[in-house]
């Protein structure tokens, strides 16, 4: 078992390419540190996306995640960020990752990000009765 943060995301097959599906992951203690203060910004993360040819690899998820707890970012550029290097790994039809960070100066920042492949277009969704 890995005990150090590591930037490397591994990816495995998804196993259902033929449909959309969502897969939601929350990473509830996500943490970086506020660049003017040095002091620790504390969030959660929420990722929801429809996987193409791969999906992320949860255990290099979290040591990605972790690589950030000594790392100076606003908060807007960190979402970015992990939004790019996850895009980059797995190139889904879609991702949105969602960055709620914990109140600060009595001030809560929540930040969305979001990709689209050009070739997507999402369902439909069904109406019920």
């Amino acid at each position: 078992m890995s005990s150090r943060p590591s930037r490397d995301l591994e990816v495995f097959s998804n196993p259902q390419t033929a449909v959309d599906y969502t897969i939601h992951i929350r990473i509830p203690e996500f943490t970086c540190l506020c660049p003017k203060t040095g002091q620790p910004d504390f969030g959660e993360l929420r990722i929801a996306y429809v996987p193409d040819e791969f999906c992320v690899e949860l255990k290099s998820l979290k040591l990605y995640t972790w690589s950030f707890r000594d790392q100076g970012a606003f908060h807007e550029a960190v979402t970015n960020e992990i939004l790019t290097d996850l895009v980059a790994a797995t190139r889904p039809r879609f991702m949105r990752l969602t960055a709620e960070f914990n109140v600060r100066g009595g001030i809560f920042t929540t930040v969305v990000a979001e990709h689209r492949a050009d070739d997507w277009q999402p369902p439909q969704p069904v109406q019920l009765p």
